[in-house]
């Protein structure tokens, strides 16, 4: 009867092992169904696709006047929708200037995700932040490379979508423990 009790046992822990086994399995599935499934966010930046013409005001030091230019930007989501790839070209300091962004959305994470490279360096800036839809208004903050000292550098930029035509982004940087605006565009979708 010993025996018996014991095979029981033995026989109801493999069934519940397989069965939680089984459960976990299904659990991972759906996390990474959730993680990998483009969503509101993603569908908000796919609006965002086509191209744009941006307005660049530059700043190199604080009270001084900034520098004028104009760029364009070709937004185009990537990846089956989960990234928006953003190529940039225009002049900047009288150089030619090109770079790419990607932009995405976290979703287990809940936070937005920034990559950015140029011609003007050879590091990547990264950034994540927040999404708030009730004034259609991004923060990210994040860490680039300062070419002065070769150490990180903390960054902030923050993103506003005016209209579905209208957007301006603004960016910090911290210079010697000071955030200063360096960068302000306004982007008009082109026609």
């Amino acid at each position: 009867m010993k025996k018996l009790a014991i095979a029981a046992t033995a026989v109801l822990f493999i069934i519940n092992s397989f069965n939680a086994s089984a459960q976990t399995q299904q659990d991972q599935m759906k996390a990474w169904t959730d993680y990998m499934t483009p969503g509101d966010v993603h569908k908000m930046l796919a609006k965002w696709d086509g191209k744009w013409k941006g307005d660049v005001s530059m700043w190199m030091q604080p009270g001084a006047p900034p520098t004028k230019s104009t760029s364009t930007c070709v937004n185009k989501m990537i990846m089956g929708g989960r990234y928006q790839l953003s190529t940039h070209s225009g002049n900047m300091m009288g150089q030619p200037f090109e770079g790419q962004s990607t932009l995405g959305w976290d979703n287990a994470r809940k936070v937005l995700v920034s990559s950015w490279i140029d011609n003007m360096g050879t590091g990547i800036m990264y950034m994540e932040g927040t999404w708030d839809d009730a004034t259609k208004t991004a923060t990210l903050k994040g860490k680039t490379t300062d070419p002065m000292t070769g150490k990180e550098m903390d960054v902030k930029e923050t993103f506003a979508v005016i209209n579905d035509n209208t957007q301006k982004m603004e960016m910090f940087m911290n210079m010697g423990g000071q955030e200063m605006k360096t960068m302000e565009i306004t982007f008009t979708r082109a026609k």
